[in-house]
């Protein structure tokens, strides 16, 4: 009993020594140590990662990454972006080659626990659709019986599409391609009655691609839940939390009305979850293993989650997405942020 009771006590004491201590991982080491974050990003898909005319990634994911670049730098700019197809990404993520996948990707069973990640979050609540050709007069998916499909390879879009074909006793024929510039050209040149993806990147891909994108149409069924969020290794949790926590303040930012053009007069307020947030309350940055600022940093150079959302697929992009799902939750959509406290 003495030995269990000295036992006891150095438990105690070694769980007192490391309370509020940060347990430094490979992954933030690393990245801190380069001074740049890698960040898988799409090839190319407007709204949600893209590069225009002169190589400035822009959109939703790219965002986030910029978002950790000013938590942990201070700079949001201290990213480098690393385009991946759908069947690369995961590859680039356990070897290392990047250190974030933000890529549109959809979190499920397999890819949080046999390809060995973790999905920090969940940037944009999306389902899977069918884009057709207005010419074709199709009404329905139901009414796709028989039809040439365009569709990624290794992506939980090939294998929903061939379940509802199933589930619905049709037939169909694939188009397979790689890459979504590619697949999109072959779409809009007739090799391929419909094209499927989730139905933000159909109606990215229709915005962008389509020379009349009045003479497209997406169907209204939504087949499958497509939960898109940014993911990470296994094995350092202080990288996977640096990542989550700063889709979290994005989220926070928005629901306190803080945006990047008036944070700075958001320092005089009296609510203390605003206080934590900008870091006039310490706490969360030593949490961390970053600055106080941090979450400031992420809103003043990036902006609060509905910033990012507008500019780039909302109302305020050639997308004019609708929030729906994405709005928060004190709104009635799915976004809601952990408390930061």
């Amino acid at each position: 009993m003495k030995f269990l009771r000295h036992a006891a006590a150095g438990a105690a004491m070694l769980l007192a020594a490391s309370a509020g201590q940060v347990w430094a991982g490979a992954t933030f080491d690393a990245v801190k140590a380069r001074g740049v974050v890698h960040c898988g990003v799409n090839t190319g898909l407007f709204g949600f990662s893209a590069p225009d005319d002169k190589g400035n990634w822009t959109g939703l994911d790219v965002d986030l990454c910029r978002g950790v670049a000013a938590a942990l730098f201070g700079n949001a700019a201290k990213v480098k972006f690393v385009p991946l197809t759908a069947q690369q990404r995961f590859t680039a993520l356990q070897s290392g080659e990047i250190d974030i996948l933000s890529r549109n990707t959809t979190w499920t069973t397999q890819r949080d626990t046999e390809l060995g990640l973790n999905f920090a979050g969940v940037m944009y609540y999306d389902g899977q659709g069918f884009l057709v050709p207005k010419k074709l007069g199709v009404k329905s998916a139901k009414e796709l019986n028989g039809a040439t499909v365009c569709v990624l390879p290794g992506t939980t879009t090939e294998l929903n599409l061939a379940d509802y074909f199933r589930a619905n006793k049709m037939t169909f024929k694939p188009v397979v391609i790689e890459k979504n510039e590619e697949l999109a050209a072959a779409f809009f040149s007739g090799r391929c009655d419909v094209i499927t993806s989730d139905a933000s990147q159909l109606a990215s891909i229709r915005a962008a691609q389509a020379s009349n994108p009045g003479d497209f149409v997406i169907l209204p069924e939504i087949i499958s839940k497509e939960p898109l969020g940014p993911v990470v290794r296994h094995g350092d949790d202080q990288w996977f939390d640096l990542v989550k926590w700063t889709v979290y303040a994005m989220l926070e930012a928005e629901e306190k009305d803080i945006t990047s053009k008036n944070i700075d007069t958001m320092s005089g307020s009296a609510d203390p979850t605003v206080k934590r947030l900008l870091g006039l309350t310490p706490g969360a940055g030593k949490a961390l293993g970053v600055d106080e600022k941090w979450a400031y940093n992420v809103v003043k150079q990036v902006g609060n989650y509905g910033e990012s959302f507008d500019r780039n697929v909302g109302m305020a992009s050639k997308l004019k997405l609708d929030r729906g799902l994405n709005q928060l939750w004190i709104k009635g959509g799915l976004m809601y942020a952990m408390p930061i406290r």
